[in-house]
């Protein structure tokens, strides 16, 4: 049963259902540029990504958020952040060769590093993520029938691509979403997933060993050209989703999939009736029930029942989301919006 509703609120708005009352707040973000990429560090520290080089900062709840620029990089689509602490992250930008970049600060955006920079005229990066603040992982599109994954060991300081012997062959024309930065995350004791597709097929990645080799499964999520799997959200080990949606998406779509086994085997959920289905999900750190909360260019909805049915926060255009905790989320979009989500 889906309970949807709209609201153009611009202020405070509140959804109650028999779990919680979920509360989301608009927050001024000081900047109209479209807003990509979510990193939170906890109810306080965050960070966002977003065109035209920005980045921002929160380090009190999101009442306040700092606007930046990345010199030398006003061209550039900050396509994912993330956030190690209030002085320290990373910027992954998207773009044919070398506009595929990473940047990383140390000290909350004074001066930013270029930390690597695509040498492949034909390489598209996607996403990053750290499993801690010197291990972490990149994907990009494939290039000549190769996946392309980088890696770190060192907070940054070298990348080094993972051979393709320890990867599956790439499908034709495959890669992974950069609308959201979710299409690759991580979890503690080196597990990482990677969402990627072409026009038929969706495709999952998993590494339980710091990203040194993947295997592969199937997802049931629909794909077409310019739609399929964008993002990726595990809980733990062994339960995680995937979230699915494009330009292109049909009623009939599977937008959304369950694994309780580590991404081995994977059942479709309910798809939240969005026309452009969902960008980014992400699970609530210690929600209980269990919560997710995903978005796309048509809204906002939460599930409380892994993704059996879906309720509405809101009909704003949001690209991507991320939770700290059931007190304090954000998710961010176009004109520069910021909604901090909580209450679950």
């Amino acid at each position: 049963m889906n309970r949807f509703t709209r609201t153009i609120a611009w202020s405070v708005a509140v959804w109650t259902s028999a779990h919680a009352q979920i509360v989301h707040t608009d927050q001024p973000s000081g900047t109209s540029e479209l807003l990509i990429a979510v990193s939170p560090v906890s109810d306080k520290v965050a960070w966002v990504s977003g065109q035209h080089g920005t980045w921002l900062r929160t380090t009190d709840g999101g009442a306040h958020w700092r606007v930046g620029h990345v010199p030398g990089a006003d061209s550039l689509q900050f396509r994912d952040v993330h956030a190690v602490d209030a002085n320290t992250a990373y910027l992954l930008s998207i773009g044919n060769g070398p506009q595929s970049r990473i940047y990383k600060t140390t000290d909350a955006g004074k001066h930013w590093t270029l930390q690597a920079t695509n040498p492949d005229s034909a390489g598209f990066y996607d996403c990053m993520d750290f499993w801690d603040p010197t291990h972490g992982a990149v994907v990009g599109d494939a290039v000549a029938g190769q996946i392309v994954i980088l890696t770190t060991i060192d907070g940054g300081a070298h990348w080094n691509r993972v051979r393709a012997s320890a990867l599956p062959a790439a499908l034709l024309n495959e890669g992974s979403f950069a609308a959201s930065g979710t299409c690759l995350v991580t979890r503690p004791g080196g597990h990482a997933w990677i969402v990627s597709s072409n026009a038929q097929q969706a495709r999952l990645l998993h590494s339980a060993d710091f990203g040194q080799t993947w295997q592969l499964e199937m997802l049931p999520i629909t794909t077409h050209s310019g739609s399929g799997p964008q993002s990726v959200s595990f809980r733990d080990q062994e339960n995680g989703a995937v979230f699915g949606g494009g330009a292109a998406v049909l009623p009939s779509d599977v937008l959304v999939a369950v694994t309780v086994d580590a991404g081995a085997h994977w059942t479709a959920r309910t798809s939240p009736e969005l026309k452009q289905g969902l960008w980014a999900g992400a699970y609530v750190p210690g929600a209980k029930p269990t919560a997710i909360v995903a978005v796309g260019p048509d809204g906002a909805v939460y599930s409380r029942d892994d993704g059996m049915t879906w309720i509405a926060i809101d009909g704003f255009d949001y690209w991507s989301v991320g939770m700290a905790s059931p007190r304090a989320g954000w998710a961010v979009g176009a004109n520069g919006r910021i909604t901090k989500l909580s209450g679950f």
